[in-house]
Order: C-alpha cells, then sequence, then structure tokens
C-alpha cells in the first residue's frame, strides 16, 4: 500500500473513531511502536510535527551495534539486549543493514592483548548473531586494510565487526511497514494539546500545519515517543512534571571517501573526553564523529559548536595520514540524546538504557534508548499501552516481522540497494521521463527520479525531505544540495501541484537550513 497523505488524513479527522493507540513522534521509537502496534492488529495513528525522522533518528553515526562502550562500563545487560536485537534488525532489514569490519588501531604495548580479550568477549556475548569474528592484526595487516592509517607508533590492530545502516531511510521504510499493518503515519501534523475524559487520557488535539485545521483523535491510550521533545508533550499532560530528558548533543563530520578509502571503519576506544571515536566509510563518504555535549535546551536544530568541531578535526589527523581541515568538510550534522537524568556527572555516564513512564492520568512516555534497540523498546511500550488502554493482550510479532523492501540481495541493485526490493519500481519511474534517470547534481550520488519516488511514495512534501532525508544529498555534501536544490524543488512541485512561489520559497527555506551545515575556513580555532 503506498501511502498518500490527503486520504490518510481523512481517514485520522473521521468523526466518532476511537483508536487503540494514538502516537505522537514519526523518529525510530515512535515508528517501532506504531508498526509493533499495527501488526498485533491494534488500530493506531501516528502524528508528527515535521517530518518522519526529522530529528535525532536521521542524524545517528549510522551504525548498528551493541556498543563496546557500555561493555567497557560493565552495562552487560544493555549490550546483550543490543546485539540481539543487532541480529534481528539485519535479519528483518537485509537492504538497509549490513556489517561492518572495525579496526582497533594499537600504538602502545598493552592495547592488542586488552581490546583483543575485550573484543572476544564482545563475540561471545553476540553468540550465533555474530557479524564476524575478531581478531588481533599484525602491522602489516592493520596499514593494508586501514592504508591512511597514522603509521608512526602503529604496532598492529585488532578487527573486529559490527552494523551499519541507513537511519532515515529505516524510519521510511518502517512508515511504510507500518501503513502496510493497517496505521495512519502523518507527517506535518502536530499535537498541541492531550485531552482527557473523566481524568483519564483519551485522546490528542492536533493541528494539520500545511491547512491549519485541528482536529481531534480519540485513542484508548497515547504513546509520547517524542525523543528529546519528551517532556514538552509531558507538560501537555501534566504542567508540572519535573523533567525527565538531559540532552547531550552529538556532533558528526562527514569528509571525502579518500580519507578512508576501502571497507574498513577505525574505532578509537577512548578519546579525550572518554568517548569512543568512529571513523566510518558511508555512502562514499567518511563519517567522522561523534562528540557528547551537554546541552541547555533542545531544539529542532541543533548545530555544532566550534569546540566539537576542534575535537573531532584533531582527533581525526591523530589517526589519519591526512589531517582534515574546516575546508575539508562535506557536511556537519548534529542529533540530540533524549537521555534520562538519572543524577550522573556527565551525560556520557548516563545510561542508554530506555525508559517506560506512565503518567497518573495514563499518558504513556518512552524515552532514553538507541536507535538499535529500537524494536524492544516499540514492544515494551506496545505491552504498557495496551495495558493503559484496556486492550486485549496480544503477542509481538515483530521479532520476525520483514521491514518494507525486505530484499536479501539488495546489493544487486548497485546505488539503489538501500531501496531494497523498491528498487524495481523506482527503475521503472526512472524511465517515464527524460532526465529521471540522470544524477541530481555531479556531486551528488543522486538520480532525479529518486527525488519524484519520494514524493509520490514516501510521502516527501518538502525539499528538506528530499534532500535531508528520502536521500541523504545535505548530509553527502552540503554545498552541492543547496545548488541542487532548484532542481528538487521544480521536480516536487510538479509531483504535489506546486506552484512557482511556493518553488521559490522552498529553495530559499532549504538554503537557509542547508548553510547551517557547511563549515567555514573559520569554523576551527584549534587548528
Amino acid at each position: 500500500m503506498i501511502p498518500r497523505r490527503g486520504e490518510m488524513l481523512d481517514r485520522a479527522a473521521e468523526q466518532g473513531r476511537t483508536w487503540d493507540l494514538a502516537v505522537i513522534g514519526g523518529g525510530a521509537t515512535g515508528m517501532g511502536v506504531a508498526v509493533d502496534a499495527a501488526a498485533r492488529g491494534y488500530s493506531v495513528v501516528l502524528v508528527e510535527r515535521h517530518d518522519f525522522g526529522k530529528g535525532t533518528s536521521s542524524r545517528s553515526t549510522k551504525l548498528v551495534h551493541g556498543g563496546v562502550r557500555y561493555l567497557q562500563q560493565g552495562n552487560v545487560s544493555l549490550v546483550l539486549e543490543a546485539l540481539r536485537e543487532r541480529g534481528l534488525l539485519r535479519d528483518n532489514a537485509p537492504h538497509l543493514v549490513h556489517d561492518l569490519p572495525f579496526i582497533v588501531p594499537n600504538y602502545t604495548w598493552w592495547e592488542a592483548p586488552f581490546y583483543g580479550v575485550g573484543m572476544r568477549v564482545y563475540d561471545l556475548l553476540a553468540g550465533r548473531q555474530g557479524f564476524g569474528r575478531s581478531r588481533n592484526l599484525s602491522r602489516a595487516e592493520t596499514i593494508e586494510r586501514i592504508p591512511t592509517i597514522e603509521t608512526k607508533g602503529l604496532r598492529g590492530g585488532v578487527i573486529y565487526y559490527d552494523g551499519q545502516f541507513d537511519d532515515a531511510r529505516l524510519v521510511v521504510h518502517l512508515m511504510r511497514t507500518a501503513v502496510e499493518h493497517g496505521a495512519v503515519c502523518l507527517n506535518y501534523t502536530e499535537a498541541v494539546k492531550i485531552t482527557r475524559r473523566a481524568g483519564v487520557v483519551r485522546g490528542v488535539v492536533v493541528r494539520d500545519t500545511e491547512s491549519g485545521r485541528e482536529f481531534t483523535l480519540k485513542a484508548k491510550a497515547v504513546v509520547n515517543a517524542t525523543g528529546p521533545f519528551a517532556d514538552a508533550v509531558r507538560a501537555m499532560d501534566e504542567p508540572e512534571a519535573p523533567a525527565m530528558i538531559r540532552p547531550s548533543q552529538g556532533v558528526h563530520l562527514v569528509l571525502d571517501q579518500a580519507y578512508l578509502p576501502g571497507g574498513n571503519a577505525i574505532m578509537v576506544p577512548h578519546t579525550d573526553d572518554g568517548r569512543v571515536l568512529f571513523a566510518i566509510p558511508w555512502r562514499d563518504r567518511t563519517v567522522v564523529g561523534t562528540t557528547d555535549t551537554p546541552i541547555p535546551a533542545v531544539v529542532d536544530e541543533p548545530e555544532a559548536l566550534p569546540e566539537e568541531i576542534d575535537f573531532l578535526l584533531v582527533h581525526a589527523a591523530r589517526y589519519l595520514t591526512r589531517d582534515p581541515g574546516p575546508e575539508d568538510v562535506l557536511s556537519v550534522f548534529a542529533g540530540i540524546r533524549p537521555l534520562v537524568d538519572s543524577g550522573g556527572a556527565s551525560t556520557a555516564s548516563l545510561s542508554r538504557d530506555h525508559t517506560l513512564h506512565v503518567s497518573r492520568s495514563g499518558l504513556v512516555t518512552i524515552t532514553g534508548g538507541k536507535w538499535t534497540t529500537y524494536r524492544r523498546m516499540a514492544e515494551d511500550t506496545v505491552d504498557h499501552a495496551a495495558s493503559v488502554g484496556g486492550l486485549e493482550p496480544r503477542p509481538c510479532p515483530t521479532r520476525q516481522l520483514h521491514i518494507h523492501g525486505y530484499n536479501t540481495d539488495a546489493a544487486a541493485f548497485g546505488p539503489l540497494a538501500t531501496y531494497g526490493s523498491d528498487a524495481l519500481a523506482l527503475r521503472n519511474l526512472l524511465r517515464e521521463q527524460k532526465g529521471w534517470d540522470q544524477p541530481l547534481h555531479p556531486r551528488l550520488p543522486v538520480l532525479a527520479g529518486e527525488i519524484v519516488w519520494g514524493a509520490r511514495n514516501e510521502m516527501a512534501r518538502t525539499v528538506e525531505d528530499a534532500l535531508a532525508r528520502r536521500t541523504r544529498a545535505l548530509l553527502l555534501d552540503a554545498r552541492a544540495s543547496i545548488e541542487a536544490a532548484p532542481r528538487a524543488a521544480e521536480l516536487l512541485a510538479g509531483e504535489l501541484g506546486r506552484n512557482a512561489a511556493w518553488r521559490k520559497a522552498q529553495v530559499r527555506e532549504f538554503t537557509a537550513l542547508a548553510r547551517k551545515y557547511v563549515l567555514s575556513k573559520s569554523a576551527s580555532s584549534a587548528r
């Protein structure tokens, strides 16, 4: 079933209907809840005030992993759960998840035995769902796998395996999965009020931000899955509720593929701030990240701080033979972690376990956690929401539920691999009009027809939707995405029936946004 926003808006606004679950938030967690609940046979409506995956869910490190750092911290239960979920996600979405070899470079005598043993424990915990066996590498083997590694003092390395994925594409495919199981999923529809009956939460007043129209969704249970914005939704229910979220910002730099050629990533277990640092190959680019910076407030568009940029550039230079500068950064992006405040001394020390909270009036809030464990978070949430709403208990089917686009040989589709089984239909679409099978921009691995596909089949409504999330143009090369915006606006306007004024406004708005992803030569002060 192809999601049509107008049709779903009509279904959502249908008078007299009561939904089993209303979900607020269209990121990883909210989409996971919608998929789980709809697959159980519950009636589900999901609303997202921006676009699906607009926030943190499209700004991750692109890893599906157990979490080596959590093993170092002794949080074995979280690692076990994440490794289990990592395996299930690869099984259910092989077109979006694949294994990736990581090299831990060794520069002192104790690192080889220490990290070698640690990675073998990681393998042991993964069991039959492992992505590959770890082993120690000689100096020559390490250089062969990472030819751009800093060789001064290099003794060797340890190789282990984890998973990689495309986060925004997974959100979109989860949306398609939920819709195929009967859910209504709406972007650009904001929850503006929680409604009650006899003191119990029984629905949400929502506003279609495209038209300004407001209507009420009646529901037996309401789930708040808004990540970093969870406290704002909780305040609609209980204005005096104490804050749960202690937000932390993570920043990533995108560099040319030449900085990390080949198919191996680098993992630095201990940086100056105690975090793990990654340099990973992703979609013919190199992604370096991440930071962990406490921030005072949650915003829609977090921006990298100069000290965060310095930190990543300095650490990249330590481990790569070619030292990147601000002028080499193709894009910089930041996401906000919805960490649950437990009184920890730093955000880096806060648990990545998820937290479920049910208010006195019955609002179910799910927050914390990590991308890899989204399915388990959704399972726990639906179990609780069903109880709160008095729904008939039904078993969770998502452990073996294939995600939309499921294809075990998606690599055969080449650049269209992340579309999975949709790649065949997309290839047909590319032949509909002259030029649709051509690159949108010379420096972007995006075809013009992909913009059309996003509008027709994936509810893309704006140039930002198309260039930031349906394709990953904004993250791959922010400057090139600005140059591609007029053509993207033209293609979208043709699909959505928009006029010239809309096209101009879209280009103007996207350009203002994309400039925040571009580093100036003076962006770093520590070079």
